[in-house]
Protein backbone atom coordinates (compact mmCIF):
# COMPACT_ATOMS: atom_id res chain seq x y z
CA UNK A 1 0.00 0.00 0.00
CA UNK A 2 1.16 3.52 -1.23
CA UNK A 3 2.15 6.15 1.82
CA UNK A 4 -0.88 8.33 2.03
CA UNK A 5 -0.35 11.92 1.50
CA UNK A 6 -2.72 15.09 2.15
CA UNK A 7 -2.53 15.96 -1.56
CA UNK A 8 -2.04 18.72 -3.66
CA UNK A 9 -5.68 19.54 -3.91
CA UNK A 10 -6.69 19.22 0.03
CA UNK A 11 -3.81 21.01 0.96
CA UNK A 12 -4.68 24.32 -0.68
CA UNK A 13 -8.14 23.93 0.34
CA UNK A 14 -6.88 23.22 4.04
CA UNK A 15 -3.61 25.30 4.61
CA UNK A 16 -1.99 23.85 7.30
CA UNK A 17 -3.38 20.54 7.98
CA UNK A 18 -1.03 18.29 8.29
CA UNK A 19 -0.50 14.23 7.52
CA UNK A 20 -0.84 13.39 11.29
CA UNK A 21 -4.65 14.15 11.57
CA UNK A 22 -5.33 11.78 9.43
CA UNK A 23 -7.82 8.73 10.97
CA UNK A 24 -8.94 5.86 9.28
CA UNK A 25 -12.90 6.15 9.86
CA UNK A 26 -15.52 3.10 8.52
CA UNK A 27 -17.14 3.69 5.59
CA UNK A 28 -20.32 2.27 7.32
CA UNK A 29 -20.01 5.80 9.95
CA UNK A 30 -20.28 8.16 7.17
CA UNK A 31 -23.12 9.54 4.94
CA UNK A 32 -23.60 12.02 2.06
CA UNK A 33 -23.62 15.45 2.84
CA UNK A 34 -26.67 17.54 1.75
CA UNK A 35 -24.71 20.11 0.97
CA UNK A 36 -22.93 18.45 -1.95
CA UNK A 37 -23.15 20.52 -5.04
CA UNK A 38 -22.85 17.45 -7.70
CA UNK A 39 -26.28 16.13 -8.41
CA UNK A 40 -25.02 13.28 -10.26
CA UNK A 41 -22.51 10.72 -9.61
CA UNK A 42 -21.65 8.40 -13.24
CA UNK A 43 -21.56 5.39 -12.33
CA UNK A 44 -19.16 3.72 -15.14
CA UNK A 45 -16.55 6.69 -13.18
CA UNK A 46 -17.11 5.27 -9.60
CA UNK A 47 -16.35 1.80 -11.03
CA UNK A 48 -13.15 2.94 -12.64
CA UNK A 49 -12.07 4.69 -9.53
CA UNK A 50 -12.92 1.32 -7.44
CA UNK A 51 -10.79 -0.17 -9.40
CA UNK A 52 -7.86 1.95 -9.24
CA UNK A 53 -8.48 2.08 -5.15
CA UNK A 54 -8.68 -1.79 -4.96
CA UNK A 55 -5.23 -1.67 -6.63
CA UNK A 56 -3.64 1.37 -4.99
CA UNK A 57 -5.87 2.37 -2.21
CA UNK A 58 -7.21 5.55 -1.39
CA UNK A 59 -4.46 8.03 -2.38
CA UNK A 60 -6.05 11.35 -1.00
CA UNK A 61 -7.98 11.72 2.26
CA UNK A 62 -11.37 13.07 2.39
CA UNK A 63 -12.87 15.28 4.26
CA UNK A 64 -15.73 14.60 6.75
CA UNK A 65 -17.19 16.25 9.73
CA UNK A 66 -18.74 14.85 12.69
CA UNK A 67 -22.75 14.11 12.67
CA UNK A 68 -24.62 12.81 15.61
CA UNK A 69 -23.12 9.17 16.54
CA UNK A 70 -21.35 8.84 12.57
CA UNK A 71 -19.65 12.05 10.24
CA UNK A 72 -20.99 13.47 7.39
CA UNK A 73 -18.55 13.82 4.00
CA UNK A 74 -17.80 17.20 3.63
CA UNK A 75 -15.24 16.78 0.78
CA UNK A 76 -14.80 13.51 -1.15
CA UNK A 77 -18.27 11.72 -2.04
CA UNK A 78 -16.69 10.44 -4.78
CA UNK A 79 -13.86 9.22 -3.35
CA UNK A 80 -16.14 7.72 -0.37
CA UNK A 81 -18.71 5.92 -2.93
CA UNK A 82 -15.59 4.50 -4.93
CA UNK A 83 -14.33 3.06 -1.84
CA UNK A 84 -17.45 1.34 -0.72
CA UNK A 85 -17.55 -0.25 -4.35
CA UNK A 86 -14.35 -1.60 -3.86
CA UNK A 87 -15.26 -3.27 -0.69
CA UNK A 88 -12.85 -1.49 1.50
CA UNK A 89 -13.85 -1.29 4.85
CA UNK A 90 -12.25 2.11 6.13
CA UNK A 91 -11.05 5.69 4.08
CA UNK A 92 -8.76 7.65 5.60
CA UNK A 93 -9.86 11.15 6.46
CA UNK A 94 -9.24 14.65 7.83
CA UNK A 95 -12.23 16.06 10.47
CA UNK A 96 -12.52 19.31 11.05
CA UNK A 97 -15.40 21.14 12.46
CA UNK A 98 -17.76 23.41 9.81
CA UNK A 99 -20.67 24.96 10.10
CA UNK A 100 -23.25 24.40 7.54
CA UNK A 101 -22.34 27.33 5.28
CA UNK A 102 -18.26 26.33 5.64
CA UNK A 103 -19.56 22.83 4.67
CA UNK A 104 -21.03 23.70 1.62
CA UNK A 105 -18.83 26.40 0.66
CA UNK A 106 -15.52 23.72 0.53
CA UNK A 107 -17.61 21.49 -1.18
CA UNK A 108 -18.33 23.81 -4.04
CA UNK A 109 -14.98 24.98 -4.00
CA UNK A 110 -13.40 21.45 -4.40
CA UNK A 111 -15.80 20.81 -7.15
CA UNK A 112 -15.43 24.03 -8.88
CA UNK A 113 -11.16 23.36 -8.87
CA UNK A 114 -11.65 20.17 -10.24
CA UNK A 115 -14.38 21.41 -12.65
CA UNK A 116 -16.71 18.79 -12.07
CA UNK A 117 -19.62 20.85 -11.82
CA UNK A 118 -22.41 21.21 -14.86
CA UNK A 119 -23.64 25.03 -15.04
CA UNK A 120 -26.45 24.38 -13.51
CA UNK A 121 -24.83 22.56 -10.36
CA UNK A 122 -23.11 25.49 -9.82
CA UNK A 123 -25.62 28.09 -10.22
CA UNK A 124 -27.75 26.02 -7.84
CA UNK A 125 -24.99 26.31 -5.64
CA UNK A 126 -24.80 30.02 -5.87
CA UNK A 127 -28.45 30.24 -4.95
CA UNK A 128 -28.43 28.18 -1.86
CA UNK A 129 -25.64 30.02 -0.30
CA UNK A 130 -27.67 32.98 -1.21
CA UNK A 131 -30.44 31.63 -0.26
CA UNK A 132 -30.12 29.36 3.27
CA UNK A 133 -26.81 31.81 4.30
CA UNK A 134 -27.39 34.93 3.90
CA UNK A 135 -24.55 35.33 1.26
CA UNK A 136 -24.65 38.45 -1.36
CA UNK A 137 -23.10 37.49 -4.94
CA UNK A 138 -20.00 39.58 -4.02
CA UNK A 139 -19.16 37.38 -1.00
CA UNK A 140 -19.98 34.49 -3.01
CA UNK A 141 -17.35 35.22 -5.84
CA UNK A 142 -14.84 36.05 -3.35
CA UNK A 143 -15.31 32.67 -1.57
CA UNK A 144 -15.24 30.38 -4.44
CA UNK A 145 -12.76 33.11 -6.28
CA UNK A 146 -14.94 33.80 -9.40
CA UNK A 147 -15.61 37.60 -10.88
CA UNK A 148 -19.36 37.94 -9.09
CA UNK A 149 -20.69 39.05 -12.61
CA UNK A 150 -19.83 35.17 -13.46
CA UNK A 151 -21.74 34.31 -10.40
CA UNK A 152 -24.74 36.82 -11.84
CA UNK A 153 -24.72 34.71 -15.42
CA UNK A 154 -25.05 31.58 -13.38
CA UNK A 155 -27.65 32.93 -11.56
CA UNK A 156 -29.93 34.17 -14.65
CA UNK A 157 -29.59 30.68 -15.87
CA UNK A 158 -31.64 29.32 -12.51
CA UNK A 159 -34.62 30.77 -15.14
CA UNK A 160 -34.47 29.30 -18.16
CA UNK A 161 -37.11 26.61 -19.09
CA UNK A 162 -36.80 23.06 -17.82
CA UNK A 163 -35.43 21.37 -20.72
CA UNK A 164 -32.63 24.22 -21.70
CA UNK A 165 -31.60 23.45 -18.17
CA UNK A 166 -31.78 19.85 -18.40
CA UNK A 167 -29.54 20.06 -21.26
CA UNK A 168 -27.12 22.17 -19.57
CA UNK A 169 -26.77 19.30 -17.35
CA UNK A 170 -25.76 16.57 -19.82
CA UNK A 171 -23.87 18.74 -21.42
CA UNK A 172 -25.81 19.14 -24.51
CA UNK A 173 -25.32 22.91 -24.17
CA UNK A 174 -22.44 24.84 -22.31
CA UNK A 175 -22.72 27.96 -19.92
CA UNK A 176 -21.93 30.15 -23.17
CA UNK A 177 -24.99 28.90 -24.41
CA UNK A 178 -26.90 28.96 -21.23
CA UNK A 179 -25.49 32.72 -20.96
CA UNK A 180 -27.21 33.54 -24.10
CA UNK A 181 -30.28 32.04 -24.01
CA UNK A 182 -30.79 33.64 -20.34
CA UNK A 183 -31.42 36.87 -22.57
CA UNK A 184 -33.88 35.38 -24.41
CA UNK A 185 -37.44 36.17 -23.14
CA UNK A 186 -39.58 34.03 -25.41
CA UNK A 187 -39.87 30.65 -23.53
CA UNK A 188 -40.58 28.96 -26.81
CA UNK A 189 -37.95 30.83 -28.80
CA UNK A 190 -35.58 29.47 -25.74
CA UNK A 191 -36.33 25.77 -26.48
CA UNK A 192 -36.28 26.13 -30.15
CA UNK A 193 -32.92 27.88 -30.27
CA UNK A 194 -31.55 25.27 -27.92
CA UNK A 195 -32.73 22.30 -30.14
CA UNK A 196 -31.21 24.23 -33.13
CA UNK A 197 -27.48 24.12 -31.16
CA UNK A 198 -28.25 20.81 -30.45
CA UNK A 199 -28.76 19.88 -33.73
CA UNK A 200 -26.26 21.98 -35.34
CA UNK A 201 -23.60 22.21 -32.66
CA UNK A 202 -23.63 25.98 -32.52
CA UNK A 203 -21.08 27.50 -31.34
CA UNK A 204 -21.82 30.56 -29.10
CA UNK A 205 -20.86 33.59 -31.73
CA UNK A 206 -23.36 31.48 -34.01
CA UNK A 207 -26.04 31.14 -31.20
CA UNK A 208 -25.63 35.11 -30.81
CA UNK A 209 -26.14 36.05 -34.15
CA UNK A 210 -28.96 33.74 -34.00
CA UNK A 211 -30.20 35.59 -31.03
CA UNK A 212 -29.91 38.68 -32.29
CA UNK A 213 -32.71 38.01 -35.30
CA UNK A 214 -34.93 36.97 -32.96
CA UNK A 215 -38.45 38.58 -31.55
CA UNK A 216 -38.58 38.75 -27.58
CA UNK A 217 -34.95 38.80 -26.88
CA UNK A 218 -34.33 40.56 -23.88
CA UNK A 219 -32.87 44.33 -24.96
CA UNK A 220 -29.14 45.06 -23.41
CA UNK A 221 -28.54 48.03 -20.47
CA UNK A 222 -28.29 51.09 -21.85
CA UNK A 223 -25.63 51.74 -19.48
CA UNK A 224 -23.10 49.39 -21.51
CA UNK A 225 -20.02 49.99 -22.63
CA UNK A 226 -21.17 53.01 -24.61
CA UNK A 227 -21.88 54.58 -21.34
CA UNK A 228 -19.39 54.47 -18.73
CA UNK A 229 -21.04 57.35 -16.30
CA UNK A 230 -24.13 54.97 -15.53
CA UNK A 231 -22.33 51.87 -15.87
CA UNK A 232 -20.50 53.14 -13.20
CA UNK A 233 -23.40 54.09 -11.22
CA UNK A 234 -24.44 50.87 -11.90
CA UNK A 235 -21.24 49.03 -10.26
CA UNK A 236 -21.28 51.34 -7.24
CA UNK A 237 -25.21 50.28 -6.53
CA UNK A 238 -24.56 46.77 -6.96
CA UNK A 239 -21.42 46.89 -4.36
CA UNK A 240 -23.58 48.91 -2.02
CA UNK A 241 -26.86 46.25 -1.97
CA UNK A 242 -24.73 43.32 -2.52
CA UNK A 243 -26.60 42.40 -5.64
CA UNK A 244 -26.92 43.22 -9.61
CA UNK A 245 -28.30 46.80 -10.16
CA UNK A 246 -29.27 48.07 -13.34
CA UNK A 247 -30.21 51.63 -14.62
CA UNK A 248 -32.64 51.62 -17.37
CA UNK A 249 -33.13 55.21 -18.50
CA UNK A 250 -35.31 56.65 -20.96
CA UNK A 251 -36.39 59.93 -22.88
CA UNK A 252 -38.40 61.70 -19.58
CA UNK A 253 -37.11 59.91 -16.78
CA UNK A 254 -35.66 56.01 -16.26
CA UNK A 255 -36.13 52.87 -13.96
CA UNK A 256 -33.40 51.26 -11.17
CA UNK A 257 -33.59 47.60 -10.88
CA UNK A 258 -32.51 45.76 -8.58
CA UNK A 259 -32.20 41.72 -8.76
CA UNK A 260 -32.45 38.90 -6.35
CA UNK A 261 -32.51 34.99 -6.42
CA UNK A 262 -34.78 33.89 -3.86
CA UNK A 263 -37.20 35.23 -0.81
CA UNK A 264 -33.99 35.46 1.29
CA UNK A 265 -32.41 37.84 -0.32
CA UNK A 266 -35.42 39.44 -0.86
CA UNK A 267 -35.83 39.89 2.81
CA UNK A 268 -32.45 41.16 3.00
CA UNK A 269 -32.59 43.33 0.25
CA UNK A 270 -35.93 45.21 2.20
CA UNK A 271 -34.04 44.90 5.59
CA UNK A 272 -31.75 47.36 4.29
CA UNK A 273 -33.33 49.82 2.78
CA UNK A 274 -36.56 50.08 4.99
CA UNK A 275 -35.09 48.93 8.24
CA UNK A 276 -35.32 45.92 10.23
CA UNK A 277 -39.00 45.83 10.56
CA UNK A 278 -39.71 45.08 6.77
CA UNK A 279 -41.31 41.81 6.53
CA UNK A 280 -42.31 39.68 3.43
Amino acid sequence: MPRRGLGRGLDALLPGASEAELQELPVGALRPSRFQPREAFDEGRLEELANSIRQHGVVQPIVARRSGDGYEVVVGERRWRATVLAGLETIPALVRDFSDAGAMELALIENLQREDLNPMEEATAYRRLIEEFRFTQETVAERVGRERTHVAHCLRLLGLEPEVQEALRRGELSLGHGKVLAGVSNREAQRRLAGKVREGALSVRALELLVGRTPGRRKTSPAGPGDPTLQSLEERLARRLGTRVRIRPARTGGRIEILYFGPSELQRLLEGLLGEDAVL
